[in-house]
């Protein structure tokens, strides 16, 4: 996995609008796999690339759940990092991920409440900048005052 920037926590005093990290990673036949076993989700389309290609899809997928996951990585480690704590997530699946391809996750602040110590973030996956997610996030952020 490629990261943006290093790994840890920003606080929310420390937290700006339009602040930007991103993680790569190229999703594996094994990350599929490993995922199907994991949240037991063996649909077809996902593992049996016979019964995908007679999909609309055409061949096999990731998991969207997958994708999603790589936005979980960008804010558990690096915006807002270590110690943030989800408290909403929207998404909309704009097209497969499939195996092999290289995803960027980004998430970007787009609002911040320092008394409530909550983030609002932008959140959008890409494979070779076509957008396959959307959505946005809202978390409670690290502070320093409340330790």
């Amino acid at each position: 996995m490629l990261d943006s920037l290093p790994r840890g926590t920003i606080c929310i005093e420390d937290i700006e609008m339009g602040m930007a990290r991103h993680v790569q990673k190229q999703v594996t036949e094994q990350d599929i796999e490993l995922f199907a076993r994991i949240s037991t989700d063996r649909n077809p389309v996902h593992l049996d690339e016979d019964y995908a290609r007679d999909t609309i899809f055409e061949g096999r997928i990731a998991h969207g759940m997958l994708t999603a996951g790589l936005i979980s990585a960008v804010i558990g480690e690096q915006l807002p990092g270590h110690g943030s704590v989800y408290l909403g997530q929207s998404l909309r699946f704009l097209a497969p991920v499939r195996p092999g391809d290289m995803v960027r996750a980004e998430v970007t602040v787009t609002g911040i409440d320092i008394a409530k110590r909550r983030v609002t973030l932008d959140c959008a996956c890409t494979v070779d900048g076509k957008p396959v997610l959307v959505g946005e996030a809202t978390v409670l952020a690290p502070s320093r005052l409340e330790a």
